[in-house]
């Protein structure tokens, strides 16, 4: 299936596990430089002291690296995520939101890095914010990058 980011952006808005955490993909960039999602506190998204339930926190940004990264490389790289983590700073409630994005730079960084056949662990820090800007979580990811071998 050929991706666009308006086809990207649909089905993740229908992906039943963002569904059912209450995320939404507001934006694909055309040329696949950010995407940004948001999500509203809802009854189904809370943890017991009313807040952001915090898989939820994560899973709204869990995926976009390696899509967005995926798309901006092409098919002759393989993305994978190889770690994780999440500093909660405040509670969330509210909407809160985050722009996931990948620069021209990080993405000539990776070619550099690969060009030799050797595989490269780029290091990302997102942002959770609220709706005063203010954050609420913290998300490192970890990548693994390389070429594919010719079969």
């Amino acid at each position: 299936m050929k991706w666009t980011p308006r086809r990207l952006k649909l089905v993740l808005n229908l992906y039943p596990p963002y569904v059912f955490a209450g995320v939404k993909i507001e934006r694909v960039d055309p040329e696949w430089r950010e995407i940004r999602v948001s999500m509203k506190l809802r009854w189904f998204n809370k943890n017991a002291v009313g807040t952001h339930f915090g898989g939820s926190l994560y899973s709204m940004v869990d995926p976009h690296l390696v899509l967005l990264l995926m798309q901006r490389l092409g098919p002759k790289y393989t993305v994978w995520d190889r770690a994780a983590a999440i500093r909660y700073r405040k509670p969330g409630r509210g909407r809160v939101r985050s722009t996931v994005r990948i620069s021209d730079d990080d993405v000539e960084t990776i070619r550099r890095e690969t060009a030799g056949g050797e595989t490269y662990r780029p290091t990302y820090e997102l942002s959770i914010l609220d709706e005063a800007g203010d954050t609420v979580a913290t998300v490192t990811k970890e990548l693994h990058v390389g070429r594919r071998h010719p079969a």
